[in-house]
């Protein structure tokens, strides 16, 4: 018998690789995790139209997390099973911090119950989004409206995450602006960005394009999983977890083997009861492999 009943799977820099594909050896890992009666739950930072692609790619049926941990959803038939919305008064506050500091705000919206992903908040001045943001959009086919002010929300009641994309150094101040005027009220993140080849060569030396979130305190990969398995009566001492980001550290610390992608950051690797390769080189079929043998 497995010693787990839930494999708990980020998708970029783990599943994914650097070109956002899925692997053969990695679609054929997860087919035996199932086969094996091991449930693989995708979770993501990605809303869920911008996960559909690689939820379709593994035939997913059992729900997924997506949002970094804010919405649960049925993949089968697009509904939303649970979330963890901000308050109304945290995404104002949260969004005039960033337009003070010049950013286009992202609002990322549960679009199974408002019909659109994302309201950008574009202040009196007009910030525009930037050229990644654009791009992702596009890709993704993302449905956006556009605000002056978050108060043109009509929706406030469906907001999951508040966002913005640019230079890493300028959302130092702004983090910790958050952190401190919201103490335990908000988790605060960023880090970096998927982005095309073109703008990942226009940076300078040191410089990473990075997406800034704010969540609801509650709102987490794990809270999200505790949630589902506790549904389905697992335990926390069945469950496994691979990832490589900082949005995947409480996740990878918590469950009870916690894997790391060779390429994770140094916090996630910390944090990790072992250490898979990267995902441009299978990693996630190694490690799904090393579990299934019985050597994990």
């Amino acid at each position: 018998m497995l010693p787990y009943d839930l494999l708990a799977l980020d998708l970029d820099g783990t599943l994914l690789n650097s070109r956002g594909d899925i692997s053969q050896a990695n679609r054929n890992a997860i087919n035996r995790a199932r086969t094996a009666g091991i449930t693989v739950i995708p979770c993501t930072g990605r809303g869920m139209i911008e996960s559909a692609k690689a939820i379709s790619a593994i035939d997913q049926q059992d729900p997924v997390i997506v949002a970094g941990g804010a919405i649960i959803a049925c993949p089968v038939d697009q509904r939303t099973l649970h979330r963890f919305p901000i308050d109304e008064t945290l995404v104002a506050g949260a969004t005039a911090t960033l337009l003070e500091h010049g950013y286009a705000v992202l609002v990322l919206k549960d679009r199974l119950a408002v019909g659109y992903d994302y309201l950008v908040v574009q202040g009196d001045k007009g910030h525009e989004i930037d050229p990644v943001t654009s791009w992702w959009f596009k890709e993704m086919n993302a449905l956006v409206r556009y605000a002056a002010s978050i108060f043109e929300d009509e929706h406030p009641e469906h907001t999951v995450r508040v966002g913005a994309c640019g230079i890493s150094t300028g959302f130092r101040p702004i983090q910790a602006k958050l952190a401190s005027t919201y103490a335990d009220s908000l988790c605060v993140q960023h880090f970096q960005a998927v982005t095309s080849r073109q703008h990942a060569e226009g940076l300078k030396p040191g410089e990473t394009l990075d997406i800034f979130e704010v969540f609801d305190a509650r709102a987490n990969k794990w809270s999200a999983l505790m949630h589902l398995a506790g549904e389905r009566g697992i335990e926390p001492t069945r469950i496994c977890a691979i990832g490589d980001e900082i949005n995947d550290e409480l996740m990878v610390g918590s469950a009870a083997l916690g894997i790391a992608m060779g390429n994770a950051c140094d916090k996630v690797k910390a944090v990790a009861h072992r250490h898979a390769p990267s995902h441009d080189d299978d990693g996630v079929a190694f490690a799904i492999d090393k579990i299934l043998d019985g050597a994990w």
